[in-house]
């Protein structure tokens, strides 16, 4: 609890310190989605029901040096918005701009060198995403070659990897580099990945489920380790979690995914702590008390194209008669703060949530 309440105060102090944000009003966003959606064809016979929808009109802004969480269910649209900003999917519609200018319309195809030198990612399995044929030297040289951040020859590749080794805390670094991934354990693989991601100078890091495969006395430190590389080198990071916990220890906003839209967003302590949305506050509940689950269904499927009303409402207990008709507008609800439900008639102050 300790290490978690230091990681708290790092990532606070880099709020503090940072400089423009693309998540504060007027200051030039480094990343900004805007319309994002992404269907998938049904499988099987259920194709004929038309295609199912894993992004709908999904819209957020990034700043350099911010933390962003995604937050949601399995099947709520995290893992897909990380592919799409990755462009290792093409969405249906919408843009993905990065300072300013619009990649998927520059881009048209395949995304350039360019672009995934700034847009990195950190898998959930740190073990399935090494090689493990390979010595951690070899992960940490292919990208160093392959972007032109180290000279070629043996010595300078060596140095390079040495250093990133010791920016996320392995040492002795010269060691580690000739280890292969089954000698490390659980929490030095995911360092070492984050290393391999760093070694391009990235300013955009997409984390998906960096913690959830490591013991708990683990996901701290990685933890504050991208909260140091967020406050230290300006990254943006973006921390795809369905953990409450992780998302308002590293996060400057968190954005509430359901059925593959943002359902609430604003300040992380003030979502975690005042959570506005009953599906936001469905999920606080169940994060305090993890043996009760969600109200409502199991798990929420991919939705059909033409569904009626609020998504979330055969699972609401405060649902009205027009949640089931009329799909609710995002709305300003103050502190920047927006909900996307139909408790909240206008953009103003928002009414005390019902109990």
């Amino acid at each position: 609890m300790a290490e978690v309440g230091r990681v708290e105060a790092e990532s606070r102090a880099a709020r503090a310190g940072g400089a423009d944000r693309g998540g504060e009003p007027g200051a030039a966003p480094l990343l900004e989605v805007r319309g994002l959606r992404k269907t998938f064809r049904r499988a099987g016979r259920a194709r004929r029901a038309g295609r199912l929808v894993a992004v709908a009109d999904v819209e957020f802004r990034i700043g350099r040096g911010e933390a962003v969480a995604l937050v949601g269910e399995s099947g709520s649209g995290k893992s897909t918005i990380a592919r799409l900003l990755l462009r290792l999917d093409r969405p249906d519609a919408g843009e993905i701009r990065l300072d300013g200018v619009d990649v998927l319309a520059v881009e048209r195809r395949h995304a350039s060198l360019a672009y995934r030198a700034r847009v990195q990612m950190v898998f959930q399995d740190p073990f399935g995403s090494l090689n493990p044929v390979h010595r951690v030297a070899h992960h940490l040289a292919r990208p160093l070659l392959r972007h032109g951040r180290a000279a070629r020859g043996r010595a300078s590749l060596r140095d390079a990897a040495v250093a990133l080794l010791r920016t996320v805390g392995l040492e002795p670094a010269e060691e580690m580099l000739d280890r292969f991934p089954h000698e490390l354990s659980g929490g030095q693989r995911q360092r070492v990945a984050i290393a391999r991601a760093l070694a391009v100078q990235p300013d955009l890091l997409v984390a998906d489920e960096p913690t959830s495969m490591l013991d708990v006395s683990l996901r701290a430190g990685v933890l504050g380790l991208l909260a140091r590389l967020e406050r230290e080198r300006g990254l943006a990071v973006v921390l795809i979690t369905h953990d409450l916990a992780s998302a308002r220890t590293l996060a400057d906003r968190i954005l509430v995914l359901y059925r593959g839209r943002i359902v609430e967003e604003g300040p992380a302590a003030a979502v975690v702590g005042s959570p506005a949305h009953p599906y936001t506050r469905a999920l606080v509940a169940a994060s305090a008390d993890r043996r009760a689950p969600l109200a409502g269904a199991a798990r929420p499927a991919l939705v059909a194209e033409a569904v009626a009303g609020c998504p979330y409402a055969p699972r609401c207990p405060d649902a009205e008669a027009r949640c089931r008709t009329e799909d609710p507008a995002a709305r300003d609800v103050g502190q920047g703060r927006r909900v996307r439900c139909h408790l909240y008639p206008g953009d103003a102050a928002a009414p005390p949530p019902r109990p």
